[in-house]
């Protein structure tokens, strides 16, 4: 794997990163992932050599952050940094910004 220096900060990027915005579904169902695939696919690339996930709250119905979160358990989250992004056209007033910043939170902070 490549890896290229992230700005000013004492950590290098991965060249390819993983995106989970069409991870594999059954049933043609955006939000039912195939969790198991997912996992195995985030963790493959991990295992590889990616160090960077990006996702967002919107993808897969809501359920793109939490296959994420799972599949970073067991020690990969130390492992990768997380991009995500907050839909800014749900948010109508600050409860709604941090309530969702808080669900985004809860879903990667490091896994016993």
């Amino acid at each position: 794997m490549q890896y290229r220096q992230f700005g000013k900060l004492d950590w290098k990027v991965s060249a390819l990163g993983f995106g989970a915005m069409r991870l594999p579904i059954l049933d043609g169902k955006s939000g039912n992932i195939d969790l198991p695939k997912a996992i195995e696919m985030i963790r493959h690339a991990i295992d590889g050599g990616v160090n960077y996930v990006d996702t967002a709250y919107v993808y897969h119905d809501q359920k793109s952050e939490i296959a994420v979160g799972k599949a970073l358990q067991d020690g990969y989250r130390e492992r990768v940094k997380i991009a995500t992004k907050l839909p800014i056209w749900l948010v109508k007033e600050a409860a709604d910004f941090d309530k969702m910043l808080n669900q985004q939170r809860h879903v990667f902070q490091p896994f016993p």
